[in-house]
């Protein structure tokens, strides 16, 4: 019996991401797993030019499009089928604890830069991610 059954990578669309996505490919193959790909594109929001307001929601609309084309690129490249993509919008770290709650996922696979000092103290995703989720994390060193 497998310890984990569905298996979910999150990832940034840095130059970084295939180290991370490997790793959970590796592990979805060794646990016969489910595995999901997801990324969170933050909000931009709204920008304020002078006294008129600026609706940004174009370019969170092109921002979410290029995610999805990136996940669909790498959805390809490590066999992950279109279903098993998700792109949403909002805070990484309560995104991703939302995510694997309502996907039912068994461990979640993010990367780690491992910071220490100060970048440490202001947080960083991947110890969002694992403070705060109900399912097993594994954050990789990203090289």
């Amino acid at each position: 019996m497998s310890v984990y059954s569905k298996i979910m990578v999150a990832i940034d669309l840095t130059e970084e991401a295939p180290q991370v996505l490997k790793k959970a490919v590796s592990l979805s193959e060794q646990h016969n797993a489910q595995l999901l790909l997801a990324h969170v594109v933050e909000p931009v929001g709204y920008a304020y030019g002078g006294d008129i307001p600026m609706d940004l929601s174009e370019l969170q609309d092109q921002l979410d499009k290029a995610a999805r084309e990136q996940l669909a690129t790498y959805g390809k490249e490590y066999g992950i089928p279109a279903e098993n993509q998700i792109v949403t919008v909002g805070r990484p770290e309560s995104e991703i604890h939302h995510l694997s709650e309502d996907k039912g996922v068994d461990l979640v696979v993010v990367g780690s830069h491992g910071r220490s000092g100060i970048q440490l103290l202001l947080g960083s995703t991947a110890n969002g991610v694992l403070h705060g989720a109900k399912c097993d994390v594994l954050a990789v060193r990203i090289h």
